[in-house]
């Protein structure tokens, strides 16, 4: 597929604490008044927001960009945008953009919505026969047909968004900028977006998204971006970006490497892997049979010994937690294995830990590295809020109490 977004080395700096410009005659006066103070006083503190940012976006690609709040996300959407130009390095983007930045973006408020409507699709290069041809879909979608020749000055924060939302998405740009419009609104437009956003995907247009619902983005996204400090710390699958990303919070940013520990020199364990499925040894994608191997090595043969496991996830809350007793080992490497018939777990970044007891004094103490990732389909409620601990598959039926009650006494 054709790359339609390409930015090279984009950075933007911004002044912190500017001070307002009294003008000349006053800052004569200063100086005169107190040359030394004059000259003392502290110069505008300049920032980089972003700094050396490179991404490629192919057509039909659903982008997702994530990272702390002020990352830089929204300032490179800005400039992917064209409502700020880089400071340094350059982006071009081969197609019709349409972007929701803010609540409204781009509306003027002495116009109506019907007149913001079309003025927005003649913006994005739309004839008026084809927004005409949209425009009841759209105001069907933001649910303001008794406002719609209202000035939007007028509009509540949720009208507003929602107008701009339904503009946005159904005035067909070939690329779509999406900002946190998600996190805007009540529980079912919320839903609705969700389900305009699975659609503007499907439908082959390109989407950048920025958004702090995880799920949301592991749901839509081919790929995720994570943005930290202005820099790109992390680009690929979506699944593997986002479990880093939450687990990087989890743990307050910590490297993630493992702290040398101290061990007997009876034993150590060396490493951890998911022997089945054979795909990849720490990214688990099924909700199928799981075995994990924990490989240690015993220096000296051992008798009544115990391995201990358990499982946490990015909160540090135990999922899961057994011990393998009245163990006898030789001198040499072993395998633990621990079988599961399935791991049904919500998607993200989980740790084992693993302890290795003689006789009741512990010889080894190992939290994995790195941590395993599942990245099984979402089963899950599509706000993260509502998303538990356990991500079970269901199937759902609708059927009237006269026909369940048919269905059920003659077993169809």
């Amino acid at each position: 597929m054709n790359v339609v977004i390409h930015g090279e080395g984009l950075s933007k700096q911004y002044r912190r604490g500017l001070q307002v410009d009294t003008g000349l005659r006053h800052a004569l006066e200063d100086f005169l008044h107190s040359p030394l103070a004059a000259l003392r006083r502290p110069k505008a503190e300049m920032f980089w927001a972003l700094e050396n940012v490179s991404l490629s976006v192919r057509e039909g690609e659903v982008l997702g960009l994530i990272g702390r709040n002020g990352a830089g996300k929204t300032t490179l959407l800005k400039i992917l945008s064209r409502i700020t130009g880089p400071t340094e390095g350059w982006a071009e983007i081969h197609g019709r953009v349409g972007s929701l930045l803010e609540v409204g973006t781009g509306f003027h408020p002495e116009l109506t919505g019907r007149e913001n409507t079309f003025l927005s699709g003649a913006i994005l290069g739309m004839s008026k026969a084809e927004i005409s041809r949209k425009f009841d879909e759209i105001v069907a979608f933001a649910e303001l047909e008794k406002f719609i020749d209202t000035p939007v000055k007028h509009y509540s924060s949720g009208m507003y968004v929602r107008l701009a939302f339904a503009v946005a998405a159904h005035l067909e740009p070939e690329i779509l900028l999406v900002d946190e419009v998600l996190a805007v609104g009540d529980i079912n437009f919320q839903k609705k977006c969700l389900g305009k956003m699975g659609d503007v995907a499907r439908a082959g247009r390109t989407v950048v998204l920025v958004s702090h619902q995880l799920n949301q983005i592991r749901r839509l996204c081919h790929r995720v971006v994570w943005i930290d400090d202005g820099h790109v710390r992390q680009n690929g699958p979506t699944h593997e970006v986002v479990s880093a990303y939450e687990s990087a919070v989890a743990r307050g940013d910590r490297t993630g490497f493992g702290e040398a520990r101290s061990t007997d020199a009876k034993g150590q364990f060396l490493k951890w892997e998911l022997a089945e499925p054979r795909t990849d040894p720490h990214v688990l994608t099924t909700l199928g049979s799981v075995t994990v191997d924990f490989t240690i090595e015993v220096k000296k043969p051992v008798a009544n010994a115990e391995q201990g496991v358990a499982l946490f996830n990015s909160d540090r809350q135990l999922m899961w937690a057994r011990a393998a007793q009245n163990l006898s080992l030789s001198a040499g490497i072993h395998v633990l294995s621990h079988t599961f018939p399935s791991l049904p777990l919500r998607p993200g970044a989980y740790q084992w830990q693993v302890t290795f007891w003689v006789d009741g004094e512990m010889l080894d103490l190992w939290d994995c590295v790195p941590d395993m990732v599942i990245a099984t389909d979402v089963h899950q409620h599509y706000m993260d809020e509502w998303n538990g601990i356990l991500n079970l598959p269901s199937r759902f039926a609708h059927t009237t109490r006269e026909e369940l009650s048919v269905e059920r006494t003659t077993g169809l």
